[in-house]
């Protein structure tokens, strides 16, 4: 069969199977790719950017929280931007902007630059992500090839997410710390040479050209970033009342946003699409498992670094069981899903990655063997949970909505991920002494980490508890799908 290099998204010639979109696939691919390996891959890196860098609890926290909140923060944005401008055009400019934010890692110096630089790929992934979806659905007429499109997609994403630590560790080996962000410059080339050979320019028909309120965008920023930056300034006691300061104007400013919304004729987001049970059952869902893969993640790479003294290398070995489950159950969600049924594989897993959590919060200290058996759960529990959660979401939507829904489950869980990242690491900064990076790592300093993270995991349970509550609560109010319908989806998007 002969490989078709032209764009395959005309009406007349839509490509016949999926090795004839070959190229655009490997784009898009590439795009998930990126979003879900970035920070991953960087988390087995922070204790050694840390002592490279000198940075302190509270910085080395916005290394990894600085591009999930340019990420979540600005997606909807963006999504709302691609609709209007054409979403192949902003997909390419955010690859652009990637690889040149990715190449800026060389010139870092200092922690405060590697912020910036870890936000402006926080951008470009807010300017990539929203679209692709939309793309993979136009590349295919038939209904078959969307679904197995948009399954080799989000593959390529979980298995970002799966090895970066992994590959982190060792990476760290035998190169320096600036190797593993410098290696999103070949991933965006993949993704621009897909994209832009393989995928038609938007037809003004599939754009639409109502305004933006660019105002209410910065209102929902600041209402994100607000809520990471003022635990942060409490526990310092910046300025004595800086952080209360910050937590009123957090308020205002998040009330602002809603009350625009609500009364917006061209709502950036529908908060009436939120309050659906399904919606917001799946939203819950979904914020749970990120919340907890992000802490997780976090609290572990220290852990095994700081207070065990564990190498790079040592510790991505690790984090495998946790990419084994995550890569070998996804031929399991489909049959687990269709045996117990939908709503009974949702809180069996959900209670799985809320126990995984307490599981370290109540063993990590003692050994590896709870740091293991946190590390199964957690990721057992999330492969099932993300699945239940995005069908909740596109089901419970009106079919004209379902790109925002498929924005909203990417934002809930990035926003969820920072929260996850702030929480962590502002207890940290509470309770141990000095700097992670720079203070000398005495016996009772390691207890003191030590209790901050049987705390922070601790608390990260209780919130992810209640997440999962919530989701559960909504999803009963919510009429019930088609069991067979529902069920065949979950197949669909998990048989890989």
């Amino acid at each position: 069969m002969s490989v078709r290099t032209s764009p395959p998204t005309t009406p007349d010639s839509p490509p016949a199977g999926l090795r004839d979109a070959w190229l655009p696939l490997a784009g898009l691919s590439a795009v998930f790719l990126f979003e879900m390996l970035d920070n991953s891959v960087l988390n087995v890196a922070l204790p050694t950017i840390a002592r490279d860098l000198r940075a302190s609890t509270t910085a080395l926290q916005w290394v990894s929280g600085a591009y999930s909140v340019a990420f979540g923060g600005l997606m909807l944005l963006f999504g709302a931007v691609a609709d209007r401008v054409g979403r192949r055009r902003t997909m390419l400019v955010g690859l652009v902007l990637l690889a040149v934010a990715s190449l800026l890692t060389v010139f870092v110096s200092a922690v405060e630059l590697l912020v910036v630089v870890r936000a402006l790929m926080g951008v470009a992934a807010a300017m990539t992500t929203p679209g692709s979806m939309a793309l993979a659905f136009r590349l295919f007429a038939r209904q078959d090839l969307r679904v197995r499109a948009l399954t080799v997609i989000s593959t390529a994403g979980l298995v970002g997410l799966a090895v970066g630590p992994t590959v982190g560790g060792f990476v760290l080996a035998v190169a320096p710390w600036q190797v593993l962000l410098v290696a999103d410059v070949p991933i965006a080339v993949v993704a621009f040479a897909g994209i832009r050979a393989g995928i038609a320019a938007d037809r003004p028909d599939d754009l639409h050209h109502d305004p933006i309120d660019v105002a209410r965008a910065v209102l929902g920023t600041a209402s994100i970033v607000g809520v990471l930056v003022t635990p942060t300034l409490v526990v310092s006691g910046a300025a004595g009342w800086a952080g209360w300061g910050a937590g009123a104007v957090t308020a205002l400013v998040a009330v602002g946003f809603v009350v625009r919304e609500r009364t917006a004729h061209h709502p950036l987001l529908d908060l009436h699409l939120i309050a659906r049970p399904l919606v917001a059952s799946g939203l819950a869902y979904k914020a749970a498992a990120g919340l907890a893969m992000a802490a997780l993640s976090y609290l572990v790479t220290l852990q095994l670094q700081f207070a065990w003294g564990w190498p790079p290398a040592l510790a991505a070995v690790g984090t495998l069981p946790q990419v084994v489950v995550l890569l070998a159950s996804g031929r399991l969600v489909g049959p687990f899903v269709q045996r117990v049924g939908l709503d009974r594989a949702a809180r069996i897993s959900a209670a799985a990655v809320v126990a995984g959590l307490a599981v370290f919060a109540l063993t990590a200290r003692s050994g590896y063997p709870g740091v293991l058996v946190a590390l199964v759960l957690v990721a057992a529990g999330m492969r099932v949970v993300g699945a239940v959660a995005g069908n909740n979401v596109l089901h419970g939507l009106p079919a004209d909505r379902t790109s925002i829904g498929a924005a909203l489950v990417d934002t809930a869980s990035e926003i969820a991920t920072v929260v996850g990242i702030a929480a962590t690491g502002t207890i940290l900064a509470a309770v141990v002494p000095g700097d992670l990076g720079t203070a000398p790592w005495v016996p009772g300093r390691t207890a003191a980490f030590e209790d901050a993270v049987s705390i922070a995991g601790a608390v990260v349970t209780a919130v992810a508890a209640v997440l999962v509550v919530v989701g559960m609560l909504r999803a009963r109010t919510a009429a019930t799908p088609s069991t067979t319908t529902a069920q065949t989806t979950i197949q669909e998007n998990t048989d890989v």
